[in-house]
């Protein structure tokens, strides 16, 4: 039989073990579960408790320990509960220090703060796509998060200024990945001029799709390529760059090949240098022809007793020869114009096709131009004037027509002028050689008016 104390002992253990239970494990529970569990979560608890208790009355050892782990179970809730109302404590007297020091400061520090946070956030932003950022300096940190205006805010933010203005005017060669135009990346040298440009291997740089990853720019022309691969390789000293930041290098790229922008002259462009083609291969052609004529004209020049055959004085004194027997010095004066003009088609050939092909070059390009506008007009029509590119064909047919009749005119017009002023000189020369061998004929049979055919013939020719 037990005794009455000794069940009055049992019972102020169980309620303290029960207490204990409570105050460790229901707060968690109930944390964790909604509302409308709680009453059968507590009844579930009481159920266990009840049969625990039950076990722990039938067993002293049980008792014993269950009740040992409740109170090192209390101790260490207690200590928790201390270290977390220290750490309030901390918190509020740090809380305290802050709006005593805010207070401090006042608005203008406030405003000073304010300030710098803005311009390192509008800093960073504009500074995340330039080049001094690659393989050199780093951007400020941004001060988002700062309360308070501390001493160490405008050193870090100086001294970040301070290295990326040095950044500026130093250049800087590294190893970054590079894309290629094909997509494949590639540890490459770069070389880094400032916040200007970038280039590797001959060719710009820009900022790739990925970070740290830089891509390659379009292609940029033959001598820009060779000066930039120079300069990385250390044998020149002089640099094409884009202050556009690649606009200048885009136009570059775009720009079309002497062969592209003919063929966007279309079907009148054709046209249009096929014509001045054969016009300046009539000119080449004729041009040739009077050289040569030039150089027989002055032989004979030098030597007139013999006439000869290959150029056109030497035929037109032989035919003169043949008629200075005529009598009539009206019929010989006729005869020797004859042979004269006979000369002329020889030395004016191609010289009216030169110069119709000349004036109908221009005509033809303004054709081309005129086509060129309709077609423009009809892509307003159709499409508005949203978009430029649907009236950039029609635009390059209008203005490359009208530069190739120009292009075409200029030489043929030149070309006519050469060809006009070197027949032109033949034709006087001999007209003046006929005009003199005509006075020496006359002026001879007036002094011998009995001299003989043949002689008078000679003293022509003397």
């Amino acid at each position: 039989m037990i005794h009455p104390g000794m069940r009055v002992a049992r019972r102020a253990l169980v309620g303290l073990v029960m207490g204990s239970l409570l105050i460790v494990g229901l707060p968690a529970q109930s944390q964790e579960e909604p509302l409308t569990t709680l009453r059968a979560e507590r009844e579930a608890a009481e159920a266990r408790d009840a049969a625990r208790l039950a076990e722990l009355v039938e067993d002293r050892e049980a008792l014993q320990a269950a009740l040992e782990e409740a109170r090192e179970a209390h101790n260490e809730a207690q200590a928790r509960f201390a270290g977390l109302a220290e750490q309030e404590q901390a918190q509020q007297t740090r809380r305290e220090a802050l709006d005593e020091r805010q207070a401090v400061q006042g608005e203008d520090l406030s405003a000073v703060l304010d300030t710098l946070v803005r311009h390192s956030g509008e800093l960073r932003d504009d500074l995340a796509e330039s080049w001094i950022t690659v393989g050199g300096a780093a951007l400020p940190p941004r001060l988002d998060e700062a309360e308070v205006l501390r001493p160490e805010h405008l050193e870090t933010l100086g001294d970040a200024l301070m290295a990326l203005t040095a950044e500026t005017g130093r250049v800087v060669a590294f190893d970054a990945p590079v894309a290629g135009g094909g997509g494949q990346v590639a540890t490459r040298e770069v070389v880094r001029l400032g916040d200007l440009a970038a280039f590797s291997e001959g060719q710009l740089l820009e900022h790739g799709a990925e970070e740290d990853v830089l891509a390659t720019a379009p292609p940029l022309p033959a001598e820009v390529s060779e000066l930039l691969a120079d300069f990385q390789a250390g044998e020149g000293e002089r640099l094409a760059l884009d202050p556009t930041r690649g606009q200048v290098i885009e136009a570059l790229a775009q720009r079309p090949s002497l062969r592209e922008r003919f063929q966007q002259g279309g079907a009148v462009g054709y046209v249009v240098v096929g014509l001045g083609a054969i016009g300046l291969l009539v000119a080449l052609l004729q041009y040739a022809y009077l050289l040569r004529v030039s150089m027989a004209t002055r032989r004979q020049l030098r030597d007139l007793g013999r006439l000869r055959e290959d150029n056109p004085l030497g035929r037109v004194l032989l035919r003169f020869r043949a008629l200075a027997d005529d009598p009539v010095p009206e019929a010989l004066e006729a005869r020797l114009d004859e042979a004269v003009l006979a000369e002329l088609p020889r030395l004016e050939r191609g010289q009216p096709l030169v110069k119709l092909l000349a004036a109908v070059a221009p005509l033809l390009g303004l054709l081309g131009t005129v086509t060129g506008m309709i077609v423009t007009f009809q892509a307003i029509t159709v499409f508005g004037t949203g978009d430029p590119q649907l009236m950039a064909g029609g635009i390059s047919q209008a203005l490359v027509t009208t530069v190739l009749g120009l292009i075409t005119a200029v030489p043929l017009l030149f070309a006519h002028t050469a060809l006009a002023g070197r027949s032109r000189h033949l034709a006087g020369v001999m007209e003046g050689q006929a005009s003199a061998a005509l006075a020496k004929q006359l002026e001879h049979r007036r002094a011998s008016p009995t001299a003989s055919g043949s002689e008078r013939r000679a003293a022509a020719l003397a």
